[in-house]
């Protein structure tokens, strides 16, 4: 009995879900602007770019509201008692330039999720099945609706028309300033 009543706990708890990406707490080093930072993790200065979100530029190149979004991280980060650095299973470790991709948590609370709320960052940069995804989508939906910051321009009604126009049949792609849509394979 002991034997059956093991095997059927067993096998309930394999079929629940389990979130598997690992959470580390690091150091804050430097700021660089709205969706990447500098951390110490194992006490070698990492360039981290925050998974699954674009902020505008504030470096080189001066973007709409990217002053507010880097401002935001940066007081954010300097002013936190714990951040962690959370990696996705459902993504590369680094990117492209060699930075580290991961999710950023300020005193448990997700950064990324907040940026995209305040209308500060898009949701960008899906190559994966990542772990918030659907979160983020959901609150950058919300943040065009009541055009906040970067999404007060109208650009966010444009964007809405292009959704509706291909809703669950294509999507849209952004070349440069000029937006592609695809319905059913077909460009429009």
């Amino acid at each position: 009995m002991k034997k059956i009543m093991f095997f059927c706990l067993f096998t309930i708890m394999a079929m629940l879900p389990v979130q598997a990406n690992t959470r580390e707490e690091v150091e804050f080093g430097k700021c660089t602007d709205g969706d990447t930072a500098h951390f110490k993790i194992d006490g070698k200065d990492t360039t981290v770019r925050f998974l699954a979100i674009n902020a505008p530029e504030y470096t080189k190149t001066k973007e709409p509201y990217g002053k507010e979004a880097s401002a935001y991280v940066c007081d954010a980060l300097k002013s936190a008692e714990t951040i962690e650095l959370e990696y996705d299973d459902g993504s590369e470790k680094l990117d492209k330039y060699g930075r580290t991709l991961a999710w950023v948590y300020v005193d448990d609370v997700l950064l990324q999720e907040e940026l995209v709320k305040r209308g500060l960052a898009e949701v960008k940069y899906l190559y994966g099945d990542y772990a918030y995804t659907k979160e983020l989508q959901t609150l950058e939906k919300e943040a065009k609706k009541e055009k906040i910051n970067m999404w007060s321009d109208g650009k966010a009604a444009k964007e809405a028309q292009y959704d509706t126009v291909c809703a669950g049949s294509g999507g849209r792609r952004r070349i440069d300033y000029f937006w592609l849509v695809f319905c059913e394979g077909q460009a429009q």
